[in-house]
């Protein structure tokens, strides 16, 4: 990885998320890659500012992290493309994107390796020893270092330049969802530190969001720094809407400040439309 350093970490750094694979963009497969991380990131206390589909093109993922890298974010995931095949092209577009080459890197490669005679020892593959397809996935990012993964063949990368951390993850979810939990703690910890997040969630008996909006759009007038969403559901035969309040911020004590000022207005400003809030629900994530 290159000397570039993260800035000190704030209570909500920026996140951007590229998915890459023409499979997506076909329809063939869902992208729940994109919305774990969404949910992964703002359980950290993290803001998801941007995510993006592209195609296996090496210009556009190029593209693409260029303009990402000009935003400096904290944190680019990109999500596919790591594999053995001619159309896993990510690493060759985030290269681009970096203006750096692709060098075969000696640790990558022994993971690489290990893996795959682990994969023979356990009768999943046919052969254990290395060859060209399997050693693309070693090659990486003149700058960049591999990030264990802990289930599949190619190891995620992780490089550091102006400030953003770029982390290129397979979009195998199981692989993926392996790494995010296991390989990136430190990293995590760097740029995320204590910052905490925590919703809750009133319900109110009522089908028509209009009837309450005046209410609503007082409360986020006067608490910028609390997320007020309004959403019709059913829960049972009984249709409700459930308002959301979601903040973040350096630690627990002053997230619960905040919900709790907003959620009281929120309840006020319902009530003084002629309507009550039924129940309340918190689920609470972050750093700390």
């Amino acid at each position: 990885m290159s000397d570039d350093t993260l800035p000190a970490a704030g209570a909500s750094p920026a996140v951007e998320i590229l998915a890459v694979g023409d499979e997506v963009l076909n329809g063939d497969v869902l992208d729940t890659n994109s919305h774990e991380l969404c949910v992964l990131v703002t359980g950290l206390g993290g803001r998801v500012t941007r995510a993006a589909t592209v195609r296996d093109d090496v210009e556009t993922i190029a593209l693409e992290a260029r303009a990402a890298l000009a935003r400096r974010p904290a944190l680019l995931f990109t999500v596919g493309g790591l594999g053995p095949t001619g159309d896993d092209r990510t690493l060759e577009g985030v290269a681009l994107g970096l203006g750096r080459p692709l060098r075969l890197h000696p640790e990558a490669e022994r993971m690489v390796a290990e893996r795959y005679a682990e994969f023979h020892a356990r009768g999943d593959v046919p052969f254990a020893e290395m060859n060209e397809a399997r050693r693309k996935m070693a090659r990486l990012p003149e700058g960049a270092g591999p990030v264990e993964n802990p289930i599949g063949g190619a190891p995620a990368v992780l490089v550091e330049t102006g400030g953003t951390a770029v982390v290129s993850l397979p979009g195998v979810p199981g692989e993926l969802r392996a790494i995010v939990d296991g390989s990136l703690d430190d990293l995590f910890a760097r740029l995320f530190g204590a910052a905490h997040y925590e919703e809750r969630a009133l319900v109110v008996e009522l089908q028509d969001e209009s009837a309450i909006a005046d209410a609503l759009a007082g409360a986020v007038g006067r608490h910028p720094d609390v997320y007020i969403k309004s959403r019709a559901k059913v829960i049972g035969s009984t249709p409700v809407i459930r308002v959301t309040l979601s903040a973040r911020g350096p630690d627990a004590a002053t997230v619960d400040r905040l919900l709790a000022a907003a959620a009281d207005d929120v309840r006020r400003g319902i009530a003084a439309a002629g309507f009550a809030v039924a129940a309340e629900r918190a689920d609470a994530s972050g750093g700390d």
